[in-house]
């Protein structure tokens, strides 16, 4: 989370800039975003699927594998 001075610096910053460099800088702020959500969702898929694999992986017959 950005702290005031914090946000007044970037706001300030994006001030200076030419109008092409600011859609710049917003394009790279939605690619950051939408990275982080795409992480979380992975992660929560990955959450998710640990149960329905679980009784794949923790079998005797795979066992063997486990010690590999």
């Amino acid at each position: 989370m950005l702290n005031q001075q914090h946000e007044q610096a970037i706001i300030e910053k994006l001030r200076a800039l030419p109008p092409e460099r600011v859609a710049e800088v917003e394009d790279f702020v939605d690619f950051l975003r939408s990275r982080s959500e795409e992480r979380a969702l992975v992660a929560a898929a990955t959450k998710l699927a640990e149960g329905a694999f679980g009784k794949v992986w923790d079998n005797d017959s795979d066992a063997d594998y486990d010690r590999l």
